[in-house]
């Protein structure tokens, strides 16, 4: 079976606690489950990791490309300080939508660029948590258009 990674970044563990009016109010874990039925029923697989650490968000996206297809990746904070992670997208071959469960363009100004939006396959921002599934769909697509 196909697989696909949904990979989260800082903070986004506390998804469904933390700031819950820019966020919601939805666990990582329900936004997983979801992600993963529509997945399921479309004949992929998915695996979903989180760090709150640069260097094993790194390593994991290194590791991705020997076992998954595409990547679904929020990488919080660090869309807006990491070139090391913006480095580490640009080197693997599978392609990487960019999420953002807020609209980073409506929040404080640092907020605006991303170093991962230049690398990423994909942006999706401010569709709140169904951005995730929106990635998944666009994953799909743009996988299945690379078949054939």
């Amino acid at each position: 079976m196909k697989k696909l990674l949904m990979l989260n970044g800082p903070n986004l563990n506390l998804l469904g606690e933390r700031s819950p009016d820019t966020y919601g109010s939805t666990s990582l874990t329900e936004v997983e489950n979801e992600v993963y039925d529509f997945l399921r029923e479309n004949g992929w697989e998915l695996t979903c990791r989180q760090s709150n650490h640069e260097g094993e968000l790194i390593d994991i996206l290194h590791d991705a490309r020997k076992h998954f297809e595409g990547v679904i990746f929020n990488p919080g904070g660090y869309s807006h300080t990491s070139v090391a992670i913006r480095d580490a997208i640009e080197a693997i071959s599978i392609p990487v939508i960019e999420v953002h469960i807020s609209n980073i363009y409506q929040r404080e100004a640092f907020r605006h660029q991303s170093f991962i939006s230049p690398v990423a396959s994909g942006h999706i921002s401010g569709l709140g948590i169904k951005g995730y599934k929106v990635a998944a769909f666009a994953l799909l697509e743009k996988l299945t258009e690379r078949e054939n």
